[in-house]
């Protein structure tokens, strides 16, 4: 029998607030243990929690921008269990009144994936497994947490992949929080059952815990679909239960039998007022967004000629974006402007971190200023790039690389003249491309090149010499 696999995804997105959701404690990575926790967030008793505002906004933003609906009304929970990451023995998290419900994520094949709600709630430690001691570090508690939680709507490991990938870059291009998946910060639990193909009843799920990578993701859906299939061919059933994933033997483990929200005792935090909202502060939310990275990448395939890739590269990132955003505004021909974005500058960033935070020494106008030499004609292709790295070494601006004498442009006569020397000066070169070695037309490329301080057009030349050298 054939089987089909239907996977839903649970979030969690720690928010870039500058102090946790309920103490004005840093919300910082790393530092020493236990360092970055107070009274409220180590759940001492008599501390009283107070709701921190920006955790409120950036939580509608990110329903905004999966097309949620804001409850202008909601409250804060008691989410009841026993486990030493919390202290106080429970989360306070949203329960049947959350923040965002009744959203969508849309996959580049048009298909809708379904989110059922977006809640805000409190961080749990940290537990450190040494041989046979735990220990924990309380640094993490109370940092902010949406968790965005969506419908068994997906069918296959493509979709969760792109899934999971449009919803960090989303979170990440609006500015609420850095998705760094490997320092915790983004974590989904991968809720999946099968099916018989062709059936609309959901099969018996398990839940994947604290998944932080796509590649990891992947791998654990692809063993557990497989785990699961093998069970129901030998007419086994599926237990509902929780399970954690094993990167080394690359298997899906038990942790726990699966917990319904009955097991949770959720009922209204005390110490916490209802959350109210008003519909002119969520219009004033949804003006501050920006165009949203899809939408823009629309834009940029329509509007600029660009292609779907290159859109894709800079809509990654919103500084890269806004950067190419401001320059488009003032040039002639943006397509050119984002083939030097993405070839030369963004060449240059190595890592996650590096690229979304987009540090050059060359300012927009500066920038710009350079795309307009190029595009009036007054500098070629290949001097505008030698420029703009000139400029990125040293911050300088353009006028300092490409004086009067720079600016001047090369006559045929003059072109024509470095030719020939190019071929006097390398008759070997000569030789061999007469031989049918064509790599020998760059010796006399390069030569030429080097002659006119790159203020010549490598196409051009090349075609000069390859007429010269037929003669």
């Amino acid at each position: 029998m054939r089987y089909e696999l239907v996977a839903g995804l649970e979030t969690h997105i720690e928010l870039s607030t500058e102090s946790k959701i309920f103490c004005g404690c840093t919300t910082r990575f790393a530092g020493e243990p236990n360092t970055h926790c107070c009274p409220v967030c180590t759940g001492q008793p008599g501390a009283l929690p107070v709701l921190n505002r920006r955790v409120v906004e950036y939580g509608v933003m990110a329903g905004l921008a999966v097309n949620c609906s804001i409850n202008e009304l909601s409250f804060m929970d008691r989410k009841n269990y026993s486990y030493p990451d919390l202290p106080k023995a429970y989360q306070i998290s949203q329960f049947d009144i959350p923040l965002c419900q009744d959203g969508y994520l849309e996959l580049s094949d048009g298909k809708r994936i379904g989110i059922e709600r977006i809640h805000i709630e409190e961080d749990a430690g940290k537990l450190i497994h040494r041989q046979e001691d735990i220990l924990i570090d309380y640094n993490r508690a109370g940092v902010p947490l949406i968790e965005i939680v969506s419908h068994p709507h997906l069918n296959s490991t493509e979709q969760v992949r792109e899934y999971v990938d449009k919803l960090r870059q989303l979170m990440r291009f609006i500015g609420i929080s850095d998705c760094r998946m490997q320092e915790g910060s983004m974590r989904c639990d991968v809720n999946i059952s099968v099916r018989p193909v062709g059936e609309t009843a959901l099969g018996t799920r398990t839940e994947i815990k604290n998944m932080n990578s796509i590649s990891g993701i992947v791998r654990a859906m692809d063993y557990e679909f497989e785990r699961q299939c093998r069970i129901l061919e030998r007419g086994g059933k599926i237990l509902q239960e929780t399970l954690r994933f094993d990167e080394a033997t690359g298997q899906t483990t038990p942790m726990r039998s699966k917990e319904a929200d009955k097991d949770y005792r959720f009922f209204r935090d005390p110490d916490l007022l209802p959350v109210y909202i008003s519909k002119e502060e969520i219009e004033r939310i949804r003006a501050e967004l920006p165009q949203l990275p899809f939408v823009r990448a629309q834009r940029y395939v329509r509007e600029y000629g660009l292609s779907p890739e290159e859109a894709a590269q800079l809509t990654g990132y919103r500084r890269v974006s806004d950067f190419f955003e401001n320059v488009s505004g003032s040039v002639r021909t943006p397509a050119i402007a984002a083939k030097f974005i993405i070839g030369q500058i963004f060449g240059r960033f190595r890592t996650e971190k590096e690229k979304e935070a987009f540090e050059i020494k060359v300012s927009e106008e500066e920038f710009t200023s350079l795309m307009k030499l190029l595009e009036e004609g007054t500098i070629n292709h290949n001097l505008a790039k030698i420029t703009l790295e000139k400029m990125m070494d040293t911050g300088a601006s353009v006028s300092q690389f490409l004086d009067k004498d720079a600016l001047k442009c090369i006559s045929e006569e003059e072109l024509d003249s470095m030719c020939r020397r190019a071929l006097e000066t390398n008759p070997k070169a000569v030789i061999d491309y007469k031989k049918g070695k064509e790599k020998a037309l760059m010796a006399l490329l390069g030569y030429v090149m080097r002659e006119s301080n790159g203020k010549a057009e490598a196409s051009h030349v090349r075609e000069k010499l390859r007429v010269m050298l037929s003669e």
